[in-house]
């Protein structure tokens, strides 16, 4: 919880300022920060944060996990708690039986994944603390298939340095999205769960599939998910910095903790 506490996006720290400050110098402080030039110079500080971690720690060290009964009475939802489509309502329907998880981009093999199909994959369960950018978190269990090993059933390419997801709820008029880069998605603790606390993924939170990365905050554990593309830079990825929240109210797209 210390690291969702610690972590203030930038657009917060100004508008904490305006409290004892000019709402004029924080409009023209934040009107400076939106220049793509000024911009590029801030987000050089997330790379640096990442590297400096990856440097100093080990990059497969775990998340602290609990015991079963350390796991949280209440667990909440958050985001987005129905996609509210007709597709997405026609799949949960069905039980999700005509649901397929496409895996393509960077990749030799080009996948189309049911729930049977990820089920075959080696099965990770964890019990991880899932920490929430507002400040809340709770414990539960996750069930599901390594990434890695569904990108290495695809042939990932060499090239591949991001793995970009795309779900089935909307923001903006468009699938939202999130990202992560090959050391993530290679992390142990990074599953496609599709069960929590021992059953199937209640809407809520997510069913058919969410992504687990336990060394994130919870904004990076993408719901809903549809697909999983391989690319080598996310400059075609939104707005360029590889998620809803990251390009559109600045959240870091390293959400390390």
């Amino acid at each position: 919880m210390a690291g969702a506490r610690m972590m203030w996006r930038r657009r917060q720290l100004l508008a904490r300022g305006a409290a004892g400050g000019s709402a004029l110098l924080l409009g023209a402080c934040d009107r400076v920060i939106q220049q793509p030039e000024v911009r590029t110079i801030l987000f050089k500080g997330e790379d640096i944060h990442r590297g400096l971690q990856r440097a100093l720690f080990d990059r497969d060290a775990l998340a602290p996990e609990f015991r079963p009964d350390q796991m949280s009475p209440r667990f909440r939802t958050n985001g987005t708690r129905d996609p509210g489509t007709d597709a997405y309502a026609a799949l949960r329907d069905g039980r999700f039986a005509d649901w397929r998880l496409t895996v393509d981009g960077l990749v030799a093999r080009p996948l189309a994944l049911s729930l049977r199909d990820l089920g075959v994959f080696p099965q990770r369960a964890q019990i991880t603390r899932h920490d929430c950018v507002e400040g809340w978190s709770a414990i539960g269990k996750w069930q599901g298939p390594r990434l890695a090993d569904v990108l290495r059933a695809a042939g990932l390419s060499d090239r591949a340095r991001y793995v970009v997801f795309t779900c089935a709820d909307y923001y903006g008029g468009a699938p939202y999205y999130e990202s992560i880069d090959r050391v993530d998605a290679f992390h142990p603790q990074t599953i496609l769960a599709w069960a929590m606390n021992d059953r199937f993924l209640d809407v809520g939170h997510g069913a058919p599939l969410r992504l687990r990365v336990e060394r994130q905050l919870g904004y990076k554990q993408a719901k809903y998910l549809m697909r999983l593309t391989a690319v080598e830079s996310l400059a075609g990825v939104g707005k360029g910095r590889g998620g809803y929240w990251e390009d559109n109210v600045d959240y870091d797209w390293w959400a390390g903790i």
